[in-house]
């Protein structure tokens, strides 16, 4: 019923416990934990009829609800305790394993559950059964059909999870290896945990690693963290002097390249990486392979003779495309957008993955290259322009723009 995450294959754990099985087999820094498998998501769900949920009106929501609803079996919280008290009960993080995530094909990046800072069986097993629901999860649904893996619920639609030491990471962030040796590594990182960064939630430092090990760096005015007090995750204000300060050195940009790049040895090709750094130490805490190519680093000598009026900012998926402008802040504007629209939005949370579905560009106030909502704009070919400061009150709604997602500008046709 629980699998140590040494031994975790993708075949019975699925590919992001398969791929950080793979580098502690060989060696490379990541955190203790281990795998409830696919085999206990299918004892769990063995007499529910998901097919025929999925039939009814409201479809897979049936299905996810009634997962949910339903106790985890005693039994599984005694496994889960059992394994818990072997790694001596610390906080842990609870993330997905489906069968199709973290593959060649598709990434599905931040569809799924994560949870960090979770203490104790009881709270673990509710963790572990809300990612088996998140399977049947709008934005999963969403993208699954966006990707053209949508699948039938009894076919391979199957949920491992991973539980593994939580970090308190003083920085982390996120590390794209070339598919070139002779390419740069590209890293962007910030303060605190790595939700902020791959949530987009923070415009993170951007640096380039060189094949020659020479860093070029772009520093973020980094406001705000994202912390574990106790057994709270709380958002805290970043002190002033350390706003503009790089997160990591040149010579820990140049440690996580090389980090990189054994990483891509092992797991055979260019790859999506999580990093964090805790107690000085650098761990690794997901790797996938990149399934889309990143657009160009913006060049800024190139934009000095576009007219003033035109908002720069950085390229996150490659495509240049006109439309309306959608000012969105929050579900609650989700209705207002049309097909063929430009979302305008301070950042984008993967749960606003069915809106990238519809629209036809997105421009954000926060975020990174890197970030799960620039991973999936760059898997649906859609142009996306990044971390443009009051880019929901400098645009206006209804008005038409063109998104450049390769050289990073929105620019407004009256401009």
């Amino acid at each position: 019923m629980i699998v140590p995450l040494g031994k975790a294959v993708a075949d019975t754990c699925g590919g992001k416990a398969g791929a950080l099985g793979a580098l502690l087999r060989a060696g490379l820094p990541v955190p203790d934990g281990f795998v409830v498998p696919f085999a206990a998501y299918l004892a769990a769900v063995r007499d529910l009829d998901l097919g025929r949920l999925a039939g009814e009106p409201e479809g897979v929501a049936a299905a996810r609800r009634t997962i949910e609803a339903r106790p985890v079996h005693a039994a599984v919280i005694d496994a889960l305790g059992r394994a818990l008290g072997e790694i001596g009960d610390p906080p842990v993080a609870v993330r997905s394993s489906a069968a199709k995530e973290d593959t060649g094909q598709a990434s599905a990046a931040g569809q799924h559950e994560s949870f960090l800072a979770v203490h104790g069986a009881d709270e673990v097993a509710r963790a572990v059964r809300a990612c088996w629901a998140s399977l049947f999860s709008p934005r999963a649904i969403a993208y699954r059909a966006a990707s053209g893996s949508a699948g039938h619920p009894s076919d391979d639609l199957l949920m491992a999870v991973i539980v593994q030491r939580h970090l308190d990471a003083e920085a982390s962030g996120v590390m794209f290896t070339p598919a070139d040796s002779g390419d740069a590594t590209r890293i962007e990182a910030s303060w605190g945990l790595g939700p902020s960064i791959v949530e987009g939630r923070v415009t993170p430092d951007a640096y380039l690693v060189a094949a020659d090990g020479s860093v070029t760096r772009s520093i973020a005015d980094k406001r705000q963290r994202l912390d574990r007090r106790g057994a709270r995750l709380v958002v805290e204000n970043v002190p002033t002097a350390a706003r503009s300060r790089p997160a990591v050195g040149d010579e820990t940009a140049t440690r996580l390249a090389a980090l990189g790049r054994r990483i891509a040895a092992v797991l055979g090709g260019p790859q999506d990486i999580e990093w964090a750094i805790a107690d000085g130490r650098v761990w690794v805490l997901q790797a996938r392979p990149v399934t889309a190519a990143l657009p160009p680093p913006a060049s800024r000598s190139g934009v000095s003779g576009i007219p003033s009026a035109t908002l720069t900012g950085t390229p996150g998926s490659r495509g240049t495309v006109t439309g309306t402008a959608r000012i969105v802040r929050g579900p609650g504007d989700f209705a207002r957008v049309r097909p063929g629209d430009i979302l305008v939005c301070p950042f984008t949370d993967p749960a606003w993955t069915p809106l990238l579905r519809i629209a036809a560009g997105v421009v954000t106030e926060t975020g990174g290259v890197l970030s799960h909502a620039a991973i999936v704009a760059r898997e649906h070919a859609i142009p996306a322009v990044l971390g443009i400061p009051a880019a929901t009150s400098r645009l206006r709604d209804d008005a038409v723009v063109t998104v450049d997602g390769t050289n990073g500008t929105v620019t407004a046709a009256n401009a």
